[in-house]
């Protein structure tokens, strides 16, 4: 009788205990943390503002409202080059944009957004996750207080919108060109004139004449933003942004101060949010372009095979001197050229052999 008196009395201990416990998780899930996300893009930007949007929106239902993302577009908060900073000095917890907005933060840097004649987003995905590569990005990071994640990648972009055709290689000089990053060097190189503008400026610059063409993203963002309405041609492929990684910035102190659980939560939202941008662009890409192409009556045009073998060269030329500048970036090259060479090796007869073989189908 004692027995079953003394096991009737631990359960009711145990449910007393699990009802206390429940509601110590609703208080938890209820007061949790709250953090504020600064990014490099108009609010709700399709694919990309939207895309830190759904990663902001993973974390919380991933923790159980127990980490609670708000969104800020670019210059709500912050300005969008102010973003890594912010991050990084703890007065947001996170941010979202692209490693190449970020020159002056190290020569290795734009290894870990989007190399010229590089690598795409299924071979720059395998180099973070399972090539050393994302061991090298924290380690570029750490000394200004930030943890990087891979959260979106928008594939091969377009190689731009022009006002007048690109015949030959001698069409680059004197070339005014919206683009940034690498690109932008590279375009330098070979004559042109790179003009670093915000997104929301390309279309008046376009319209006006200050520039003679502009690269964005690709059809589904680049129609978003209205670009067809000043250029007639739209050139592919995009040489200078063949896997454009979209990077999720987070303050470590931010990081380090949540338990395990949630820390691995939030990471492994960036890689959820890392494929699910991917699969969007992929999904959306088809039918912009066929609306820019039919119903805007847009030249859609190849670049001819000297502009790209000229360019080529000078990427090279660029990539080689971000290597050169100091011991950790020759580091990150050694190892970028040394995954791209072996995905080179399985891309040419498996991905590009099987897409030759589908054309003769």
């Amino acid at each position: 009788m004692r027995r079953r008196q003394f096991i009737r009395g631990v359960g009711a201990g145990s449910l007393a205990l699990g009802a206390a416990g429940g509601g110590l998780e609703t208080a938890q899930a209820k007061s949790g943390h709250r953090w504020r996300m600064a990014t490099t893009w108009p609010r709700n930007f399709p694919g990309l503002g939207t895309g830190a949007n759904q990663l902001a929106a993973l974390i919380g239902a991933m923790s159980g409202g127990r980490v609670q993302v708000k969104v800020y577009g670019a210059g709500e908060l912050v300005p969008a080059a102010e973003v890594f900073a912010a991050v990084g000095r703890g007065a947001v917890e996170m941010g979202h944009g692209c490693a190449f907005y970020w020159p002056g933060k190290g020569a290795a840097v734009p290894f870990f957004s989007s190399i010229p004649f590089g690598m795409t987003a299924a071979e720059v995905n395998a180099w973070l996750y399972h090539g050393g590569g994302q061991a090298l990005w924290d380690e570029a990071y750490a000394p200004f207080g930030l943890v990087p994640a891979a959260a979106g990648n928008t594939g091969v972009n377009m190689g731009g919108w022009f006002n007048k055709e690109i015949c030959s290689a001698a069409d680059l000089s004197g070339l005014k060109l919206g683009l940034s990053g690498l690109g932008g060097e590279v375009l330098a190189r070979a004559g042109g004139i790179p003009i670093k503008l915000p997104p929301d400026a390309m279309l008046t610059a376009l319209q006006s004449g200050v520039i003679d063409g502009a690269e964005w993203v690709g059809p589904y963002a680049d129609l978003a933003l209205g670009l067809y309405a000043a250029a007639k041609y739209y050139y592919y492929p995009g040489w200078h942004e063949p896997g454009t990684v979209v990077e999720a910035l987070i303050n470590k102190q931010a990081l380090d101060a949540l338990p395990a659980d949630l820390r691995a939560i939030v990471l492994n939202a960036c890689k959820v949010a890392n494929q699910d941008m991917l699969a969007e662009f992929t999904a959306r890409n088809p039918a912009a372009l066929n609306t820019v192409v039919t119903k805007h009556q847009v030249e859609l045009r190849c670049f001819p095979d000297d502009v790209i073998r000229t360019l080529h060269t000078h990427a090279n030329e660029v990539i080689a001197g971000l290597a050169q500048q100091d011991a950790f970036a020759a580091k990150v090259h050694a190892s970028y050229k040394k995954y791209l060479t072996q995905a080179k090796a399985w891309s040419d007869i498996s991905a590009f052999a099987y897409l030759r073989a589908r054309d003769q189908a």
